[in-house]
């Protein structure tokens, strides 16, 4: 293997009375793609600063290949004491090369101009995007890159890691993110790290085994397992076979709800049955929205039922946040009319994280200081309530000071979903919770009775949760699509290619297709088979993904490991190839219902 770029050897760091870790060995290569995966509190950003040589460790040595450029994007960039955002770009002896700024931001759509302190959470992010990767790193050390970013934003830094010559370090959220682009994972955990020459596609499998190793080593010492309790509550197989139940009932749900709506792509969600009117939470009928000249939101007629979990999509400025207010009856529609549920009630978690008192405990935010909480009319001892969001019960008396910010957000949907309500508003819920409690929030959403409205960017987070996805464009249409954020794209990839148009609504066919009476006997063969076909597929990648974990493969057996890397590609391609093919299948099966 080529000596790495930069590397830490025997790294130890004390954090108040002890040590946050210590013993770690990391080494990065000059092309590594890294995930850096940990629960919040692990010490992820720490570790970063200290490979950027922000901090000083107390133990360990750092080496680095003379003349690499190390750069580190903060998780919460300060623009304070800049004029303008090119200031903040522009700064320091580091500063980089200012065409190079002024193309990324032209490609990114920043207005560098702008003033640093009216500039939103999203502009900020930007622009520290901007000069992070026009300083022209050999390491790049990313720390939640896609927090605020919309979808547009997100997938142009994918397209340009992709072509990234040099190394990076991912923290993240996104699992869609760090699947694309890792190709190895660190794994923080319980003050060691582990290193796994996979990518994050094949995280859920390698911790599995080393969970499962542990087990073993423990019975065979015949001594119980010294893990965590959450981890022993929600370890990682347990959590895997949740999700899998979960993402079965969501799978029912969606397809219930692709029979309820209209003509393919068509923005109007149809009720066929009497007991399905009387679940109609929201009836939007016609309503259409402006802002000055533009068309925001174009003739949208949409029911929204109980139990329903609706998506909304789109690029900054496209329209989210208005079709969110007009749905909660914030805003009135310019015409059209919405008649909401007379029995609704609603709470709201906004991207804002509007601020809990620094100086309260979380036994008083939660409970008022009192040692129970009311929980959707259930009393629960507070201590066990927090144990269900992954609190430690030592925390009950912590200062919202002392919190981190992840901690921070996960105390407010614990606090907020203690209230009795029936619809659910959540508007970019994911920012700063680890993979751990954005599983927890998924389990809670799936086992929410109301309705909820989600707006989000995380498309792994929509597909695991919507069953409706509502994808706005810019132009004042909306897709209403049975599904997630894939679903939604698999529509437009479609489109684009000639299929079926996203919106026949506008369209002015020259002559009305014939009718199919049925499908093929191969038509209905693929259509039957393909969803098991895929889940084999998924099996497979999976278990190919958890055999390159094993880190003597390559020096054992260089053809077997050639062998699983080119099985893996192989079978990704085939599943895409075969959800393609579903999809117009389902198309056709909803068209001749």
């Amino acid at each position: 293997m080529a000596a790495p770029v930069l590397a830490y050897e025997n790294l130890g760091l004390v954090q108040g009375s002890g040590w946050l870790f210590r013993g770690l060995d990391i080494h990065v290569g000059a092309r590594d793609r890294l995930a850096l995966i940990g629960r919040n509190g692990a010490g992820k950003t720490t570790l970063l600063k200290l490979i950027a040589g922000r901090i000083d460790a107390d133990e360990g040595r750092r080496t680095i290949q003379p003349g690499t450029r190390v750069i580190l994007l903060d998780q919460d960039p300060s623009v304070a004491g800049f004029a303008t955002l090119e200031d903040f770009v522009l700064a320091g002896d580091d500063a980089p090369p200012r065409h190079e700024a002024e193309a990324i931001a032209d490609q990114l759509g920043i207005d560098l101009s702008r003033e640093a302190g009216s500039a939103s959470g999203g502009e900020r992010r930007r622009a520290a995007i901007v000069r992070a990767l026009a300083q022209e790193p050999d390491v790049l050390l990313l720390d939640e890159p896609t927090n605020h970013l919309d979808i547009a934003a997100i997938e142009w830094l994918e397209t340009w890691l992709a072509r990234f010559s040099g190394a990076f370090i991912a923290i993240s959220h996104d699992r869609t993110f760090l699947t694309k682009l890792t190709r190895q994972t660190l794994w923080l955990d319980r003050g060691t790290i582990r290193r796994a020459e996979i990518g994050f596609g094949g995280f859920e499998a390698w911790t599995e085994q080393v969970f499962a190793e542990e087990e073993r080593n423990a019975q065979r010492l015949d001594a119980k397992l010294k893990i965590e309790e959450h981890w022993l509550l929600r370890g990682v197989t347990g959590r895997r076979r949740r999700n899998q139940g979960r993402l079965t009932k969501l799978h029912e749900m969606r397809a219930e709800r692709a029979a309820m709506i209209g003509p393919q792509g068509a923005a109007n969600l149809t009720i066929g049955t009497d007991d399905a009117r009387s679940k109609v939470v929201i009836d939007a009928k016609h309503i259409s929205a402006s802002f000055g000249a533009r068309t925001i939101i174009d003739d949208l007629t949409l029911r929204i039922t109980r139990r329903d979990r609706i998506g909304i999509v789109g690029a900054n400025g496209a329209g989210k946040s208005t079709l969110l207010k007009l749905l909660t009856g914030e805003l009135e529609p310019d015409s059209g009319h919405i008649r909401f549920a007379k029995t609704l009630e609603s709470i709201v978690i906004d991207q804002q994280r509007s601020l809990m008192a620094p100086d309260k405990t979380v036994r008083e935010v939660l409970a008022d200081g009192g040692d129970w909480i009311d929980v959707q009319g259930v009393r629960k001892h507070v201590i066990g309530y927090l144990k269900e969001f992954l609190f430690e019960p030592e925390l009950v008396d912590a200062r919202i000071a002392t919190l981190s910010g992840g901690e921070r957000s996960r105390l407010l949907l614990a606090r907020e979903f203690a209230r009795p309500s029936n619809l659910l508003v959540l508007d970019e819920p994911t920012n700063d919770l680890d993979l751990e409690t954005l599983d927890l929030l998924q389990d809670v959403i799936g086992d929410y009775d109301g309705t909820v409205l989600i707006v989000s960017h995380d498309r792994d987070f929509l597909d695991r949760t919507v069953t409706v996805t509502l994808g706005l464009d810019g132009s004042g249409s909306v897709d209403v699509v049975a599904g997630g954020y894939e679903d939604w794209q698999k529509r437009r990839r479609l489109a684009a290619s000639g299929g079926r148009r996203p919106n026949p609504r506008k369209v002015e066919p020259t002559a009305p297709p014939a009718p199919k009476v049925k499908l093929t006997y191969k038509d209905q063969r693929d259509y039957d088979l393909l969803p098991r076909r895929i889940e084999e597929l998924d099996a497979a990648i999976a278990r190919d993904e958890a055999a390159l974990a094993d880190p003597g493969l390559y020096a054992r057996d260089a053809a077997g490991f050639e062998r699983l890397t080119k099985a893996i590609a192989a079978a990704r391609a085939e599943k895409e190839t075969a959800e393609l093919r579903w999809l117009e299948l389902a198309e056709q099966v909803e068209a001749l219902r």
